[in-house]
């Protein structure tokens, strides 16, 4: 199922929310709509979680988890923190990452058993996303491009890479997280995948979805 929403004025949602199969965050904004959308959509499943990282919005952008953790910046406060720990379930761990490269959301890309982390991080980053998450971890660039949580996104079902990546290198990626993988756009022509979730989608990527639909369907019917 794919839901298409916006926060405020952007369709870039992959930046304000991170979603698992065990949680998701969304950033406070100056309405309830967005928060709410992915209320009525989750909240029977997974927890939904109002949160703020370093003050900021960009819930996507400066974390990354799975069913097993969630990594924040070191600059997410005590607060914050608190607020994540008490609010996810008990079997999350959160855990602060003390790395220079502080978007985490930009830097790694991750499912339920394997990480795509950005070659330039840290090694005791590397030793905690594998700890914390339980997961194989592995320093990828994708299409290029070296920071993989923003040019692919992947499930434990299959996953989306830069458009530019070969079929050779898609291929590859795809032996090495054990997921089909295609390459392609998002929001009208956005190599920037990361601004979406696999599962809510910008609205402007839903126009294109629905159009695409509809020529295929009168395909079909002119045979």
């Amino acid at each position: 199922m794919a839901t298409r929403a916006s926060f405020e004025n952007t369709n870039e949602i992959g930046v304000f929310a991170s979603l698992t199969n065990a949680y998701c965050l969304t950033g406070i904004n100056r309405s309830e709509n967005f928060y709410s959308l992915f209320e009525s959509s989750l909240s029977q499943h997974i927890p939904v979680i109002h949160a703020t990282v370093a003050g900021c919005r960009f819930v996507g952008r400066t974390t990354v988890g799975n069913r097993r953790g969630l990594l924040v910046p070191s600059t997410a406060t005590d607060v914050e923190l608190a607020h994540l720990r008490n609010s996810l379930p008990d079997s999350v761990v959160v855990q602060r990452v003390e790395e220079r490269l502080s978007a985490l959301g930009n830097i790694i890309s991750c499912n339920d058993h394997v990480a795509l982390v950005h070659p330039d991080v840290d090694r005791e980053t590397e030793d905690v996303i594998g700890d914390v998450l339980g997961v194989e971890v592995f320093r990828q660039i994708v299409g290029g491009q070296a920071l993989v949580g923003s040019y692919c996104k992947f499930t434990n079902l299959g996953g989306m890479v830069h458009p530019r990546t070969t079929v050779e290198d898609i291929e590859e990626l795809s032996s090495l997280l054990q997921v089909p993988l295609v390459a392609g756009t998002v929001n009208r022509g956005s190599d920037v995948l990361g601004v979406d979730s696999l599962s809510m989608i910008g609205r402007h990527l839903w126009d294109w979805i629905q159009r695409v639909r509809r020529l295929v369907l009168l395909r079909i019917y002119l045979g």
